[in-house]
């Protein structure tokens, strides 16, 4: 073991190569803490970091005979930093997610009347129908319906940042128009 630790990158991804679970450890103890530092710099969540780096290791020693690396340490960081970015991608998908669900979706009835789901579906649509007549476009074929940023873009003939303002500003002005109305609602019951 003391061979590798002073080895050559080269060397180390050879022995890697045929299996050699020292040359693994060797590269595990020079790269982990740099690794680490990378992905907790960007993501500021311990646990996160330590999980992205632990399976950037693991991916390593699996693909060990069938990945072609050049550069050991080029390929460690960018691989950190896109494990990164693909992480931060999902935390992205899920909070829209979350935040689309709290929405739309008022989970107490305080009217005393009817499902709640209904309740929170009128009051959806009554919020849709303040959007100006683009945005609620917009927002309804995004949000409802399903299309993608990049169709929408072509069919109203705009930049994805324009249809991305589109649909912040729907959110902002639902998001308003429903936290208003559930207060409206906890004190005075709908007719």
């Amino acid at each position: 073991m003391n061979r590798l630790a002073m080895a050559s990158e080269n060397l180390l991804l050879e022995s890697l190569r045929r299996g050699d679970r020292d040359a693994f450890t060797q590269i595990y103890r020079r790269y982990w803490e740099p690794l680490y530092r990378t992905a907790y710099c960007r993501l500021h969540v311990r646990e996160s970091a330590e999980e992205i780096v632990q399976d950037l290791f693991i991916q390593l020693w699996e693909r060990r005979e069938t990945q072609h690396i050049d550069r050991l340490e080029n390929y460690l960081f960018r691989a950190v930093r896109n494990a990164v970015i693909d992480y931060i991608r999902r935390e992205i998908s899920q909070n829209r997610r979350l935040e689309y669900y709290q929405l739309f979706m008022l989970t107490d009835d305080h009217s005393g009347e009817g499902d709640s789901l209904e309740v929170a579906q009128q009051q959806l649509n009554r919020g849709i129908e303040l959007l100006p007549d683009k945005t609620r476009q917009i927002f309804v074929l995004h949000r409802l319906k399903g299309w993608p940023i990049e169709r929408l873009a072509q069919h109203y003939a705009l930049s994805d940042k324009a249809i991305e303002y589109h649909l912040t500003k729907s959110l902002k002005v639902l998001r308003l128009y429903l936290r208003n109305a559930l207060y409206c609602t906890m004190l005075l019951p709908l007719a």
